[in-house]
């Protein structure tokens, strides 16, 4: 990276520098991607500007690393490829960027306008490809559409319900000169909208006719910056909350009200506190987080939905009252004008029962270790500010039912799509985003090859990366399920490489776990570790339909 605005007066008037020029005014301070023969004139103007470039082995990796970026600081991440296959391989982490409700934008080449009407080569129609995945998807017609469409891109992608926008820069554009009175807009900030008082009132009325309420918070509330607002307005009210696995760590789970994660695909302890409830308070909640029938299967509870935009149509969340604003104001607002206390569903029960099933794991010496002992070493090993991302797979449902979590967006799952593959990548963009925290990629196997070759990034860019392998040499979850649904599974098992020596092929450091007792200290060695570190360690996944035939035999007394 170079300094800021380091341009020739040649360049000073092209298109692409213009292109870069805005990105600086709307703050970017890293882009990931590729380049291609098409974008010759972007890579090189992102090289002679204040923006870091990270030159990433995979597109479909650099996607997931400009969704990771953008869900951190809430911000648009920036990904940037080449056209054809360059540019779709991008649509897997831009997908998953829209259906997890984080700010993404991504710029793909195209072939010129002036082969854009035929067959030819490397040409297919992004813009409607990207389309049905992001909100705003769209070519640029000429360096003059430039300040402007690049403005709407990041206004659309922040703003309301966040998600992806999609650009495609032909190559005549990206050599085009550029007028020099064009100039980058002004960035301006959404203001937040207060509550309506007329919305106020009803939801207060709601509950003070509610016996039972109980709090369903979401990652709405995580990118709203809500957590503060939701932690006083549920003790001040005596409200349990629960979090979907999206929305960990905006209620801390050692606190009196938290009653811990919801979405495990069997009942767990939390199901009981929905079961109770006559009312959900659902703050910053999002239909793709996880099935509303999960907790309102029967659709005779009353539903208050707390965000910034209205809800979307469920028969499972026919809501009766919608208050739409700024979260944090519209939670202080309820709670100045409620004056009840109530006492919910216990949550100190579910919270003993976690922790019981932490401990059970931390006194587990077997070997390969318990999901449990790896849960439990895992939140010993990190600080309370720390972020692990938990990819897609067995573990998943392991870590988000147990691993404690003290603030938002410290413990990141994939739970719109549910893509495997993002957390490796995803660590690399955590990491540059908060560089004063520790970062954990925890993956299975079946995710570490997918990415594994951004080793390579994290090594070539300096950037500290520690990754835990969940290792089974299978697809735990789909054996798991299948198991569950069919009493045996098929198709689920595959090899591995040394990982060790794999790891050390990249010039990292890798370790493998030959005894419980040595994934802590391993684990603290890692973390303390500027460079790159591998961690392979064997985990029990027998132990996965022993937790569902546990889970299923509780029932309402707890």
């Amino acid at each position: 990276m170079t300094g800021p605005s380091e341009f020739s007066d040649r360049d000073q008037h092209s298109a692409a520098e213009l292109l870069v020029r805005c990105l600086e005014n709307e703050g970017v301070r890293v882009v990931f991607g590729l380049p291609g023969e098409e974008n010759l004139h972007l890579t090189f103007a992102l090289a002679r500007s204040g923006i870091r470039y990270i030159l990433t082995r995979h597109e479909q990796a650099a996607s997931f690393m400009a969704e990771m970026y953008g869900r951190v600081t809430g911000r648009a991440g920036v990904v940037s490829a080449t056209l054809g296959p360059g540019a779709i391989n991008l649509q897997l982490g831009v997908a998953d960027a829209m259906t997890n409700s984080t700010p993404l934008v991504a710029l793909s080449a195209q072939v010129g306008h002036n082969r854009n009407y035929k067959e030819t080569h490397q040409f297919v129609d992004l813009v409607n490809m990207f389309a049905p995945i992001t909100k705003w998807s769209a070519s640029v017609p000429s360096a003059s559409a430039i300040p402007e469409m690049l403005r709407r891109a990041f206004k659309t992608a922040e703003t309301e319900r966040p998600g992806a926008v999609y650009l495609a820069v032909p190559e005549d554009v990206d050599a085009a000169p550029a007028a020099a009175e064009l100039q980058p807009l002004p960035r301006y900030v959404v203001r937040a909208e207060a509550p309506s008082p007329a919305q106020i009132a009803r939801a207060a009325a709601l509950l003070h006719n509610a016996r039972h309420p109980i709090v369903l918070a979401g990652h709405g509330a995580a990118r709203n910056a809500a957590a503060t607002s939701l932690t006083a307005f549920a003790g001040s009210l005596g409200l349990p909350v629960a979090t979907t696995f999206h929305g960990k760590g905006v209620i801390a789970d050692d606190l009196i009200n938290s009653m811990g994660s919801i979405g495990f695909m069997r009942r767990d302890y939390t199901n009981f506190g929905f079961d109770a409830a006559d009312l959900i308070i659902a703050v910053g909640y999002e239909l793709q987080e996880f099935d509303p029938a999960r907790i309102n299967p029967q659709r005779d509870k009353k539903i208050i939905h707390v965000h910034r935009f209205p809800a979307e149509v469920d028969a499972h969340y026919s809501i009766d009252l919608g208050i739409i604003g700024d979260i944090s104001q519209s939670l202080d607002a309820l709670s100045a004008a409620v004056s009840d206390r109530f006492r919910g569903p216990a949550p100190a029960r579910c919270r003993e029962m976690v922790q019981a099933e932490l401990d059970r794991g931390c006194a587990d010496g077997r070997y390969p270790l318990a999901p449990q002992r790896i849960v439990a070493d895992t939140r010993t090993a990190l600080g309370r500010d720390d972020v692990v991302l938990v990819d897609t797979g067995a573990l998943k449902m392991w870590m988000a039912r147990l691993y404690p979590t003290y603030a938002p967006n410290t413990c990141l799952i994939s739970n719109g799509l549910s893509a495997m593959g993002f957390a490796l990548p995803g660590a690399l963009a955590v990491a540059l985003a908060e560089p004063d925290v520790k970062v954990l990629a925890a993956v299975g196997d079946g995710s570490f090859l997918m990415h594994s070759q951004e080793i390579e990034t994290a090594v070539r860019e300096a950037i500290p990366l520690t990754v835990l392998i969940w290792e089974d040499n299978g697809y735990g979850l789909i054996e798991w399920k299948m198991d569950l649904t069919l009493g045996e599974h098929d198709a689920t098992a595959f090899g591995n490489p040394d990982i060790v020596r794999y790891a050390e092929s990249f010039g990292a450091t890798g370790y493998r776990i030959a005894a419980a007792e040595e994934l802590l200290p391993t684990l603290r060695t890692a973390l303390d570790d500027p460079g790159v570190s591998i961690i392979a360690c064997p985990v029990d996944y027998s132990e996965n339909l022993r937790l569902t035939a546990r889970l299923g035999q509780l029932d309402a007394a707890l």
